[in-house]
């Protein structure tokens, strides 16, 4: 059987055995839980605050979505910090971001994060189903903190919280999992890695030596130049009885 088939029902199913020394690592946004684009909001609220001040927006609406989107994407990706991204958004409406500023955007996103973070189908009751199993269970999450931490805590995450802004690593570097392993008190062998991302969640954790579960809850087409997953699944429910 191809290592990245979908778990699947059937007569000869092994039910998926719960150890002591195993645990379960996962990435937050877009695998337990959505945020809605918050982070854009909180730029767009920040937009009217810099415009009402004598600040210049870029365009109308849907320029500045994308131009916030660009720049968030950026952020991800370890370009610069998410103070580091306030500035340039200021600036680039003509305004000198002021430590207020900076704290202003940080605030905000923090504030709107109970509205709009909700589960993933299928998070919470998993989650639940692997405490009740005594599976150690963490997140390693690229974003910044405290707002990941945050996000977390709406969807009533049990378990210790890693952030790449804290750890000065992201994902896929090898060091953010292995931080993630310590954490954990686990080896990497031990550990399951789940994650939407093929590249920072799978290629990462299997560089680490940990076993890497692809949620593809799309359908999507997997990456021909990216190491494959050790399970792909379709729905986080599925972890609760891999083959």
């Amino acid at each position: 059987m191809d290592s990245t088939q979908r778990v699947r029902s059937g007569r000869d199913r092994t039910r998926f055995q719960i150890k002591g020394n195993l645990g379960f690592g996962f990435d937050l946004d877009h695998t337990l839980l959505v945020d809605h684009h918050l982070e854009r909001l909180a730029f767009l609220r920040l937009l009217e605050t810099l415009t009402a001040g004598g600040g210049s927006p870029l365009g109308d609406a849907p320029q500045e979505e994308r131009a916030i989107d660009d720049l968030l994407a950026r952020q991800r990706a370890g370009a610069f910090t998410i103070e580091e991204a306030v500035r340039r958004f200021a600036a680039g409406r003509g305004v000198v971001a002021t430590p207020a500023i900076v704290d202003g955007y940080r605030a905000c996103a923090l504030d709107v994060a109970q509205e709009f973070v909700r589960a993933v189908p299928g998070a919470t009751s998993t989650l639940r189903a692997l405490r009740e199993r005594g599976v150690a269970v963490a997140a390693l999450t690229n974003g910044w903190s405290p707002l990941q931490e945050r996000k977390a805590a709406c969807i009533g995450f049990e378990g210790p919280v890693l952030v790449s802004s804290i750890l000065g690593v992201q994902k896929p570097d090898p060091r953010a999992f292995s931080a993630l392993a310590d954490a954990m008190g686990l080896r990497a062998r031990d550990l399951w890695y789940v994650g939407d991302d093929p590249r920072g969640d799978v290629a990462g954790a299997l560089g680490a030596g940990m076993r890497a579960v692809w949620f593809d809850e799309g359908g999507a087409a997997y990456p021909t130049d990216v190491a494959r997953p050790t399970r792909t699944i379709a729905a986080l429910r599925e972890l609760l009885d891999l083959e």
